[in-house]
């Protein structure tokens, strides 16, 4: 039954152990894959969870619990529970390895089995199951698909407990079928409840299949099929295929009565049968044409001796009699009385129909969920139960601690008196504080924190903040030192660092308007001052950052224009009454030059001796400025 398909799974190592070697199969809740186990070096069936269940808190949980009931069956018939787990969110049960088939390849393969191989086939699968109710388990899911017949010739039963795991995560109710609707109890259609006498219907249903083909209902839709099973009788074997012994037809009637009361205990109760009728096929099948039939102990007629008289006679049901002296006296009617009564319940309860062998053996399994311990203790001795508490203890948000969380078995399903429920008890609220930050630390230290201390980390929440760094933590929600819930998501305000303000740049702008308004935008500003030739005095001729996203009270320079740089005019006027100091055109026009300004020769004079000039000399002017000279 090995098929290797492409798979996430195949080749990756689950819980640092299991080699994901190949997919088996895939199912409506799980998916199986043959694993290595590099521990023990052996091969191992691995079955995980589909990720619907597996988010489910409240399904895994019950999930382990089940893994943990399943894996305390001992029987050669049940397939081995080895390991549970749970890696990055891949829940999965580490289960034994059977090489081989399931039954349902066999009957695709054959079609029908005759009598005596069939029989042989139900008869571990029931001795697996009576393992299971003998502990308190139902499989719930009785099926060809779960039977697997190994190379070797062993038959094994897989899947015990998961349906009831399934059953817990849906509100279990007449209107919410839990199995595989062609072999479904009627009392799990109808009021969604189901017994070991549940595992026998179906058992049933997989014997009639095995003899005939199919199963015996069919329909358009699961629930045409449902319907079918709890309101229609399972039809006798040899209606389908004919020439079937009369007591492999009455097994299957047995089986699938309609009324749990009316079919076998458990599968103890059933392969009892099936045994014996398996000791008579050979003989049935010699004579195929023979209509010899078996009758149902309940049928037969029972002998029973009574005890005589004083006198040695048999006793008689009647009136008086006479005594020797020919008085007549009341007969000593007590014992045949009391004889007729075991006669009575003898003949009644002989084929389990009577009070005591049918419903009087049976209680009906009381409501313990919430009680205290010793409530629940008498109440179930109340109902003739045994009660066993659990070791293994579960949190509760909604159930007290010290109360009963969970029972085997469910409220209001039949069971023997004195039988066994086993119950988890809870531990209460499981809280646990939120742990305290560090402004200093980052946001994924912060994170490994919180998942240490047993929360989730919700996606957190991005802020801008002056004070502190980008990827610090800002808040937390709930707060530090509040106690909260187990595994509550706690969301952390993460800092993005200052908010970006966009600058604007002012350059060629008034200075003071300038800083004002980068003032008002929340930064900083400082001042330079320099020359320029080209800016006017009191504008800004540069700016530091000029443009782009700063943030709050980051520093802004402004350079502020003092204007163009101002030179003294040299004196380039000639004293007439000192002709030393005659200055002639080309002198002035040198000497104003090599100082930075330019010369303008208005009038020139006779003699070209300057005279006169504008701007004077020793006035304070721009390099480049015009001065005009004049000469007489």
């Amino acid at each position: 039954m090995d098929a290797t398909v492409s798979d996430s799974l195949v080749g990756q190592l689950l819980d640092g152990r299991y080699k994901v070697e190949s997919r088996i199969a895939k199912g409506g809740m799980a998916t199986v894959y043959r694993a290595l186990d590099t521990r023990l070096d052996r091969l191992v069936a691995i079955k995980v969870m589909h990720q619907l269940y597996a988010d489910d808190d409240e399904f895994v949980a019950r999930f382990i619990r089940e893994a943990k009931s399943a894996a305390r069956l001992s029987n050669p018939n049940v397939v081995a529970v080895f390991d549970q787990g749970d890696d990055k969110g891949h829940v999965f049960l580490a289960m034994e390895y059977v090489p081989g088939r399931t039954l349902r390849d066999l009957l695709r393969e054959r079609g029908r089995l005759s009598p005596q191989e069939a029989l042989s086939l139900l008869a571990p699968v029931l001795s697996a199951l009576s393992a299971a109710h003998a502990a308190g388990l139902v499989h719930r899911d009785v099926k060809p698909e779960n039977v697997l017949l190994s190379d070797d010739g062993r038959v094994k039963v897989a899947d015990f407990g998961l349906a009831r795991a399934i059953a817990g995560r849906t509100a279990t109710s007449a209107t919410t079928l839990i199995g595989t609707v062609a072999y479904l109890a009627p009392e799990q259609v109808t009021r969604g409840i189901a017994d070991p006498r549940s595992d026998v219907y179906a058992a049933g249903i997989v014997l009639f299949e095995m003899l005939t083909g199919r199963p015996p209902f069919d329909g358009e839709t699961p629930i045409s099929v449902a319907y079918r099973h709890a309101n229609e009788t399972v039809p006798p074997p040899s209606s389908e295929i004919s020439g079937l012994p009369p007591a492999v037809d009455a097994l299957v009637t047995h089986a699938t009565a309609r009324d749990p009361d009316r079919r076998p205990a458990d599968a103890a109760a059933f392969l009892a049968e099936v045994a014996r009728v398996r000791r008579g096929l050979p003989a049935l099948e010699a004579d195929a044409g023979s209509a010899t039939t078996v009758t149902p102990r309940g049928h037969q007629t029972l002998v029973v001796e009574l005890p005589s008289s004083v006198d040695g006679a048999p006793p008689r049901v009647g009136g008086p009699v006479r005594a020797d002296d020919g008085k007549r006296r009341p007969r000593r009617r007590r014992r045949g009385l009391i004889a007729l009564l075991i006669v009575l319940l003898l003949a009644a309860g002989a084929g389990g129909a009577g009070w005591w062998f049918g419903v009087g053996q049976y209680t009906t399994m009381p409501s313990l969920m919430q009680l205290s311990v010793s409530a629940a203790q008498a109440k179930a001795a109340g109902a003739h139960v045994k009660l066993v508490v659990s070791p293994d203890q579960e949190w509760s948000s909604t159930v007290s601690p010290g109360d009963v969380i969970d029972q085997s078995v469910q409220p209001n399903h039949q069971v023997k008196r004195g039988d066994t429920v086993t119950v988890h008890v809870s531990k209460g609220k499981h809280t646990a504080t939120v742990p305290p930050f560090d402004q200093n630390a980052s946001y994924d230290d912060y994170k490994n924190a919180l998942q240490q201390a047993g929360f989730k980390a919700a996606p957190p929440v991005m802020a801008y903040n002056d004070s502190i760094p980008a990827n610090g933590v800002v808040s937390v929600d709930p707060a530090p030192g509040t106690v909260v819930d187990y595994g509550k998501a706690v969301t952390v305000t993460v800092s993005q660092g200052p908010q970006p303000v966009p600058i604007t740049d002012y350059t060629g702008q008034d200075a003071a308007a300038a800083q004002a308004a980068l003032t008002q935008a929340g930064f900083q500003v400082a001042t330079t001052q320099d020359f320029s030739d080209t800016v006017p005095q009191g504008k800004v001729i540069s700016q530091d950052p000029s443009s782009g996203n700063g943030v709050k009270n980051q520093t802004v320079t402004l350079d502020v224009s003092k204007g163009p740089e101002l030179f003294k005019v040299p004196d380039v006027t000639s004293n007439l009454a000192d002709p030393l100091s005659w200055t002639s055109i080309s002198q002035a026009e040198k000497t104003l030059t090599d100082a930075g300004f330019q010369v303008k020769v208005g009038k020139k004079g006779r003699f070209g001796v300057v005279t006169s000039q504008d701007p004077k000399g020793g006035s304070m002017k721009p390099k480049g400025t015009v001065v005009t000279i004049n000469a007489s």
